[in-house]
């Protein structure tokens, strides 16, 4: 394992295992050894201990004293809650990139909007939601605030682990691509009122792709 020997061993078997468990490898309510765990990756058990720690702390593990450990099932309570925190700092980026928005700005979020064009064009689906999320951060830090970015993506990723259920369309991409059209007219435009209403619609988007997991996976809830 070359990987191995450029991270410490616990980083190698704590990464392995979340990107397994955020794109739904390893699905909700799987339980997880750690004898096991440890001799797939050929090490000794303390990594993994300290891996499923971790991986317990950002609330993708359950950890009981005496019991198996198993990736936690999908929370309604806490999937709203981390929505409800995207939305808030979303829209006070989209505020604060309104009162600096300038061509230069304009400019470098249109790249990102004719490169996502382009993804749906080729029917690469795999690329647009990475330009998806370039667009997101590029907000962030052409109105000043990066670091603010990595609070957002906290909550983001919670919620895009329940969202992997629901298989991605082209036509998800192009409504997708609508609202980032009409966010960028909004800031060009420098209409904070449009810019945040297609932000706040933008994010909305998820709420009936949520319920409709909620009720078709309901094996995955807590």
């Amino acid at each position: 394992m070359d990987d191995f020997t450029k991270r410490t061993t616990t980083d190698a078997v704590y990464e392995k295992l979340h990107d397994e468990i955020v794109s739904l490898q390893i699905l909700p309510g799987t339980k997880l050894s750690e004898t096991e765990v440890a001799r797939r990756f050929g090490v000794s058990r303390q990594p993994v201990r300290n891996a499923f720690t971790k991986l317990g702390n950002e609330d993708l593990l359950v950890i009981r004293p005496q019991k198996a450990t198993e990736v936690r099932g999908f929370s309604m309570e806490r999937v709203e809650l981390a929505r409800l925190v995207r939305l808030a700092v979303e829209l006070e980026i989209v505020h604060r990139a309104v009162e600096v928005w300038d061509a230069p700005r304009e400019a470098k979020l249109a790249e990102n909007i004719a490169l996502q064009e382009q993804a749906i064009a080729n029917d690469d689906l795999t690329t647009f939601h990475a330009l998806d999320y370039d667009f997101h951060k590029l907000i962030y830090e052409l109105s000043g605030n990066p670091l603010a970015f990595d609070v957002m993506l906290e909550s983001k990723q919670k919620v895009d682990r329940l969202c992997l259920l629901s298989l991605g369309k082209a036509s998800e991409a192009g409504a997708i691509l609508a609202d980032h059209r009409n966010i960028a007219t909004g800031l060009a435009s420098g209409s904070l009122e449009q810019a945040q209403g297609s932000m706040r619609k933008h994010l909305s988007r998820l709420d009936e792709t949520i319920a409709f997991i909620h009720k078709t996976h309901p094996d995955y809830f807590e």
